[in-house]
């Protein structure tokens, strides 16, 4: 049987971070640098007496590191995503970050037959919306008819409906909720530096690697044809046991 696989998109695949960098800079200008995770973590820098509280109605979105991490308060940030939204097709407008990393992955999906799917919580800009944009973006960089899902719950819970296998994601809370909410794996894609990995990944069972090329070797050097010994195949290139929890 298949592998059926979800690829996160900003942070995986799509450089968000920088167009939002070249964005914040028009609307601030240099005062939106980008922050560590760890300075990302600990909350809003130079807070603003005006930022709403978090997760009420007018918090700043999250839609992904980028957002948080760069050098703004929480107004700003909010006058940022609405200046993206205002952007005619803005994700179209992205770079790859592994330049021929899609068009890779799209060959490999068609010699090996995995089903591949694409997951992101972007939110619509002006002119088409959110999922069109992706498609047309995907298709541009070399992966034909790509299914794209622009969704908001737990990622963990979408893999266990869909039936996934494996989950590909830059972001260990996603990766989390993947392996506590669904039998699917879980890889993150880490380009930090080592000393930045939250020390339960590999315990809790997410497998780690440093880019989408490293991930696409490790899968691509599994031969088999059930899907039990492909899983268990894949956790041992990851350096994790079939015993760790799912």
């Amino acid at each position: 049987m298949p592998l059926r696989i979800a690829f996160d998109l900003d942070g995986v695949l799509a450089d968000m971070e920088s167009e939002l960098v070249r964005q914040s800079e028009r609307l601030f200008g240099d005062v939106a640098t980008r922050r560590t995770r760890d300075e990302a973590d600990a909350g809003p820098s130079a807070a603003d007496p005006g930022d709403p509280a978090p997760g009420s109605p007018d918090a700043a979105p999250d839609f992904g590191p980028p957002a948080i991490r760069l050098n703004m308060t929480g107004r700003q940030q909010r006058r940022l995503w609405r200046h993206v939204e205002s952007i005619e097709n803005f994700w179209e407008g992205l770079d790859e970050l592994e330049p021929g990393a899609i068009q890779r992955l799209a060959a490999i999906a068609i010699d090996r037959r995995w089903e591949i799917i694409f997951l992101t919580k972007r939110p619509d800009t002006k002119g088409a919306t959110a999922q069109v944009q992706t498609q047309r973006w995907l298709e541009a960089k070399g992966f034909m008819l790509p299914s794209v899902f622009v969704v908001q719950g737990s990622r963990g819970r979408i893999a266990s409906a869909l039936g996934l296998d494996i989950v590909v994601d830059d972001r260990p809370e996603n990766c989390l909720d993947v392996i506590s909410d669904s039998k699917a794996r879980a890889i993150l894609v880490w380009r930090e530096s080592e000393d930045r990995l939250p020390a339960t990944a590999q315990r809790l069972g997410i497998g780690v690697v440093k880019s989408v090329a490293e991930c696409l070797e490790i899968l691509t050097q599994v031969e088999s044809t059930t899907r039990g010994d492909v899983m268990s195949r894949v956790l041992r290139l990851l350096g994790l046991k079939d015993s760790a929890p799912i």
